[in-house]
Parts: structure tokens; sequence; C-alpha cells
């Protein structure tokens, strides 16, 4: 027990002090679990061959987040996206297999090893590439929604792959082993892993089945997943629901990844891909939010783990008694891998940015290799030593791909710098006198307002969702990235009286405010900004107006809490309009003390004006204050003059 919570110590510390560091300089919570584990492992070697269980039990996390994904996904959204499923997952699939295999040919092995070696080596990481996409905000771009795509082909390709993999075991004549024994061979391996350790009972079950049987006890459980899934699962939690007791809902989701799992390792499959399927087919359950909020936490702690366990796991001896050959496989594989997903990706018309995130985020080698691999190894398709290089080639590849992630974003900034962006846009084919940039729930409102009184707008977005969303609510939109200069000058940017600056990405925003004033000097542009710091930089960047996006949405809701707190209406909106025109005063004159590249609490004329104005404003809201409490005691006393001279109450009048 002491043990046991002394590595949990140290993996706890370890994420602790990597991950907040790693996304403070821009590299991704995964890249800091991966730092933490090669930190605690062979750096100063704080653990060591415990990682490989809790490696398995780490595992779990990649389960979960098929269980979460599939939740996403109803049934109906999973067959919509059959064609690049087949299309672009399954081409990437059979492609990236063939390269790899001809690879190993040629490197020496034999056919059935180096097919065996192309299907490991062909799947990516879905708890790196999701992880990270979901971080970045780029789950809903195309490039995003095409990996996920591939990711998904891949899981699901792990069956054929598991089936196919014990008809490539080759027969090798026994081997004397230390103790004398005689090692097994191809059909004596029924219950002993690669690691040594007996499998489970019902691991049993089908070691010693033909491949008929097999077959049907894999497509029987699968079978299963699905029919206990839609029928027993909604009984199962009202009855839970029932009985009044939150945590019961946490242990009957836990059950279920779980108990997926065991049926899943039973007959061979991966569990990912059956809690996968059992998440999809409760998408459409009124407990799916539930489960979602259940699982979450889970998940994230252990996907965290998981990646720990990859750094801390490494095979480092044997990294640097072959640095060179195993540097070198590890980058070629990822040059393949990236000509063949480029090729991809332009065949199915991805462009710019889209096609090197597609590209370079799924590069590398994933986390059901390790899967193939122990199990190709406990088959006798490949050899140890292979084994070992194999799985080194996959964490190495994993360690890389943080890194991929930061070049694509590098890329996408310059070419957003540059105006070098090659996504195809609309013909834009009407010119308004009000051009809004970003139709989000910010240019929404203005656009609609706009209509309501008469006027038209041209209204571009580089979200083709959002666009096609618009289009179906009868608002005509185009798509296209508003910071490229022509698509700006197709819109009507030398003739516009007003340019909207309302794009969701603060820096894009920025840029777009810059250009156009350097074209337009006399445009009149209205700039949706993030916050204080963001309304400096529009302002530096020429915005005539500048609005922030939950600035007049919290006056409002402070006016309500001082109603509610017993002023009156009156009152309230008094307080409200000092405070609006205080805070607006407060922003000119800041922004004149604010230094581009100086965080704010590091610049101390900033910080001793903006407290000097903190306690102006608390002046001038209780001299308001008492004014009022002064004239409503003036008009009280002024009635009370009028009852007592005349006997009747004067009339109220507004004022």
């Amino acid at each position: 027990m002491e043990s046991f919570l002394f590595f949990a110590a140290i993996y706890l510390t370890a994420a602790v002090l990597a991950v907040p560091l790693a996304t403070r300089f821009g590299m991704g919570s995964v890249l800091g679990y991966l730092l933490a584990g090669i930190m605690i492992g062979p750096v100063f070697g704080l653990v060591g061959s415990e990682t490989q269980d809790l490696q398995h039990f780490a595992e779990f996390g990649v389960v979960m987040m098929l269980f979460l994904i599939g939740l996403e996904l109803d049934p109906r959204a999973l067959w919509n996206m059959r064609h690049k499923l087949l299309g672009l997952g399954g081409l990437q699939v059979v492609v990236t297999t063939a390269a790899v295999s001809f690879g190993a040919l040629q490197l020496g092995y034999a056919g059935q090893t180096a097919l065996a070696i192309g299907l490991i080596l062909a799947l990516s990481s879905t708890a790196i590439v999701m992880q990270t996409l979901s971080e970045k905000n780029l789950t809903r771009t195309l490039g995003g929604r095409s990996a996920f795509s591939v990711l998904l082909t891949q899981d699901i390709a792990v069956i054929p792959m598991l089936a196919l993999v014990p008809l490539l075991a080759v027969a090798r004549a026994p081997s004397i082993a230390p103790d004398g024994s005689l090692t097994r061979t191809v059909g004596e391996h029924a219950t002993t892993a690669a690691d040594g350790h007996h499998g489970s009972p019902l691991a049993s079950l089908v070691a010693d089945m033909p491949a008929w049987g097999v077959t049907l006890m894999t497509i029987g459980a699968i079978l299963a997943i699905i029919l206990v899934g839609h029928y027993l699962t909604r009984p199962l939690f009202r009855v839970i629901h029932a009985t009044g007791l939150p945590e019961m809902f946490t242990i009957v989701a836990l059950l279920i990844v779980v108990g997926i799992a065991v049926v899943m390792n039973t007959v061979g499959l991966s569990p990912a891909l059956g809690t996968f399927l059992a998440g999809v087919v409760l998408a459409n359950s009124e407990f799916r939010h539930q489960l979602e909020s259940n699982i979450e936490p889970f998940k994230g702690l252990l996907l965290g783990l998981f990646f720990m366990t990859v750094g801390a796991g490494i095979n480092y001896h044997l990294l640097f008694s072959s640095f060179a050959q195993i540097a070198s496989l590890t980058i070629a594989l990822m040059l393949i891998k990236g000509v063949i997903l480029y090729a991809i990706g332009t065949l199915f018309k991805l462009r710019g940015e889209h096609r090197w995130l597609f590209t370079l985020g799924l590069a590398q080698a994933g986390e059901f290799g390790f899967v193939l691999t122990s199990f190709s190894l406990q088959t006798n398709v490949i050899e140890t030593a292979l084994a070992e290089r194999l799985l080194l080639i996959i964490a190495l590849s994993m360690l890389m791909t943080p890194l991929f992630f930061i070049v694509h974003g590098i890329l996408a900034r310059r070419k957003a710098v540059h105006g070098d962006h090659t996504a195809d846009a609309d013909e834009i084919d009407e010119r308004q006198p009000v051009i809004i940039a970003g139709v989000g729930r910010f240019g929404q409102v203005v656009n609609r307002m706009l209509q309501m009184s008469g006027f038209r707008a041209t209204v571009l977005d580089n979200d083709l969702r959002t666009v096609e969303l618009m289009r179906k609510f009868g608002v005509k939109s185009f798509f296209g990235d508003p910071t490229r200069p022509e698509l700006l000058h197709a819109a009507g940017l030398a003739e516009a009286k007003v340019l909207v600056a309302a794009l969701d990405d603060k820096d894009m925003n920025t840029r777009l405010v810059a250009f156009a004033r350097q074209e337009r000097p006399d445009l009149n542009i209205v700039a949706r900004a993030r916050d204080r710091l963001h309304v400096y930089e529009l302002y530096n960047a020429g915005a005539d107006h500048i609005v922030r996006e939950l600035f007049d949405s919290s006056l409002r809701a402070g006016r309500y809490v001082l109603e509610d707190l017993g002023l009156s209406e009156f009152e309230a909106h008094a307080m409200e309009t000092a405070f609006y025109k205080h805070d607006r005063q407060a922003l000119r004159d800041l922004a004149d003390l604010w230094k581009p590249g100086v965080p704010v609490d590091q610049n101390h004329a900033y910080v001793e004006r903006s407290r000097e104005l903190n306690r102006d404003l608390e002046t001038a809201l209780v001299q308001i204050g008492e004014q009022q409490e002064t004239a409503a005691t003036g008009v009280k006393a002024r009635v009370e003059a009028a009852v007592n001279a005349t006997g009747k109450t004067p009339p109220m009048t507004d004022g």
C-alpha cells in the first residue's frame, strides 16, 4: 500500500509540475504529460518496472475517450460519415499498410512479418490527436473532422487486423529455454501473454477455438453490446435514477466501460471499439449528458496517466544503443505517412492549413500499435527484438506529434499574416454599404438589427458550417477568410461605409481592422473585442468603435442586481450610466499607457493610473447616491408642504 501511494504521489507531482508549464509555453497538455513521464522515468529513475502494468490500467483513458466520442455521434451522423470513413479513412489504412509493408520487405523481413509491421504502423494515435484537437479548438475545422474520420476508420479496422494477425504467424523450430524446456510454437501459446503473465480464464474461451468459432464469438459480442445498450441500459438508468443516489450513476457508467472491455478482451477485440459502439448506441439516450459528466473526469486523469507511462516506459537503453537506426526509422515512418496523408488530403480537396493539419496530425503511429505489437509477438508473427524496436518507434513518433501540432500552428499563423490562403472561397456577387466579417452570435445580432431597419450587409465568415446554417435561415452569406485582401475588395471594401469586424479569432480580427484602416482611412470600423487588452490592440489598429463581448450584458446584469438590492429603477440606471461613462473614459486614458508585449501587472504607470481611476469611480458613485438621496428627500419635503397647504396630493410628473 505504501509503495502504491508513493508512486501515485510521484506521478501526480510530475503532472502538476510539467503540464501547466507545457501549456503555458504553448506546447499543450499531451507533450507536458509525455515530458513528465520522461523526467520521472529515465532522467531521474523514480519509476521503473511497474510502468508497464500501470500502462495497461491507464489505457482505460483511451477506452473512455472512445466511449465519449461515441456519445457525441448518433447512428444517423455515423451513417452520414460513411463516405469519409470508407474513402478517406479506408484509403489511408490500405495505402499506408502497403507502403510500410513494402519498406519492411526492402529491409529484409519476410512477407508475413512485413505485412504485420505495416498493419501495426498504419494506425495513428486517437488519444493524442483528439486531445490536442480539442485543446486547440480544431475539432470542428475541416481538417479536424477529416482527421477524426480517419481515426474512427482506424479504430474500426482494428477488428479485421486482429483477426488477420494470427494467420501471419511464422512457424519456428522449437528452441531450448534457459530452464531447459522447449519454447512454445505457434499453436501452443494459448494463454500466455507476451509479457509472461498468464491470460485470464475468460480469454481461454476463444484461445483454442477454430477461426469460424472466433468469428461467431466476435459477431455475437458486438451484437450483444448493441442490443444491451439499446434495450437494457435505459431501464437500468431509470431504476438508478429512482434511487436518488448520484454516485450510482458513476458506478453504472464505469461498469458499462469496464464490462464492455472485459467482453471485447474475451473475444480478442479492441475494448475501445466496443465502448465506441456502446457510446453510439446511447447517443440518443436521455441519460447521455449524465454519462458524459460521470466519465469525463476519469477519462482526463487516465489519459494523462497513459501519456506519462508512454514517456516513462520507453526503453532508453535500447534507444541510446541504436539511436541512429531507431531515429531514422521513426522519421522515415512519419515522412511516408505524411506524404500519403498529404496526397489523400489533396485528392479529397483539403486545402491550405486544413490539409497541413490533416497531414501533420496523423503522421505518427498510435497506441493501438502497442496492442497489435504485443498480440503479434504473442502469436509468433514477430520476434522479441523486432517488437522492442517497434514499440520504440511508436513511442517516439507519439512523442513528436505535439511538436508537429506546434509546427502546424506556426504555419497557420504565417499564412494568415501574409494572406497566403488557398481555401476555396465563394464568389461574391453583391456589394452593400456595410460589410460584416464574422456571422457568429455577435455578428448575427448586428445583421438582424440592420435588416429590421431596412439596411443590407455583405456577410463574410470563414466557418463553412456557420455559413451553411445562415443560408438555411435565409441569411445570405459568403464563405471565405475575411482577412484575405482580395476577398475584402471583392466584397466592396473600396466603397463600403462601415466594416463590422466580428471574427471569433481575436488575432484575425485585429489583423482585419489594421488592413482595412490601411486601405481605407475614411472607413468607419466597428470592432468586436474579447477583453480590455484586445480593446487596446484594436484601438492601435485603427478601430473607431470597439465593443467588448460581455461588457454591455454585464452592465445590465449589474443593474438588475442593484434593483434586487432595493434601488429604484431610476437609481440603478443612473449608477449603470455613470459606470459606463467612467469605464469608457478610463479605457481611453489607459490605452495611452498600455505597452504591447508588456503584461499589465508589470506596467507600473498603467497599474497606478488604474488605481486612481478606480478611486475616482467609487467617489463618483457615492456622490450620485448622495445626490439621489438628497433629491428624494427634497421631493418628499415639497410634497408634504403641498399637502399641508392644500390638503391635496399634487400630481406626479416625469423627471
